[in-house]
């Protein structure tokens, strides 16, 4: 339990009522007037101190919130491990960087070939971010592919821009045209490979469940058989 005091306020309201009084029965025009006054709502006030103390009680103590575990957080890109943060800051300035190519490109086939780019670099982004155990497979597309492939369209962008029509320029834009498939088809590789120890896993998987259900009689040949038997 806790103590409590609370204050009267009932004195302060009777010096109120002393001035009211004081203002309508008695002068106030000279400085006597006001001090006669002061001192006579002082009085008051100490004689309703007297007569109206102050109250205390006790209180119940607030109840004290159980220790919980603590919930956990979700991770800000502070808290990330820190090639993960520099990861997800080059997925975002590549995407970004593509977007912009594509929006000033206006070669419709290679517009959908950065399209495509796009989303393949955010997949494979997005997928060692989820496993960052993942990350050694994706050095050599982070350190060169990507930013060759970035490198090159900016060029492509910036001789396309400059309306002239030349051998160095038209050879250099028909390249890199003639290029563009063959790097999606890496990204998409790059993706493919990513899933690898997955698949592998998944279809030892596959085969284990296979063997143990056609050496339980459950395999697909003896499922045949008896749906045969039960339509009969």
């Amino acid at each position: 339990m806790a103590f409590v005091r609370k204050k009267s306020v009932l004195p302060i309201y009777l010096v109120g009522a002393t001035w009211l009084v004081w203002s309508l029965a008695a002068p106030l025009y000279r400085p006597t007037h006001y001090v006669m006054a002061a001192l006579s709502s002082a009085a008051v006030y100490y004689l309703g101190k007297l007569l109206l103390p102050d109250r205390g009680y006790e209180v119940p103590d607030a109840p004290q919130q159980e220790d919980s575990a603590p919930r956990e957080q979700p991770k800000t890109e502070a808290q990330i491990d820190p090639e993960i943060a520099a990861l997800l800051q080059e997925r975002d300035r590549a995407v970004s960087e593509m977007r912009r190519l594509n929006d000033a490109i206006e070669d419709p086939q290679l517009s959908q070939q950065i399209d495509r780019l796009e989303h393949t670099t955010q997949k494979i982004m997005d997928a060692v971010v989820k496993k960052p155990e993942k990350l050694p497979q994706i050095r050599r597309f982070l350190n060169y592919y990507l930013p060759t492939t970035l490198k090159l369209l900016n060029a492509y962008d910036r001789m396309d821009a400059a309306g002239v029509e030349g051998a160095n320029i038209d050879g250099t834009k028909g390249r890199i045209e003639d290029i563009m498939s063959t790097i999606c088809t890496a990204f998409d590789r790059q993706l493919d490979a990513l899933y690898g120890q997955e698949a592998m896993d998944i279809s030892t998987d596959i085969d284990v469940l296979e063997q143990m259900l056609a050496r339980e009689g459950l395999g697909s040949m003896n499922l045949s058989a008896d749906e045969q038997t039960h339509d009969k």
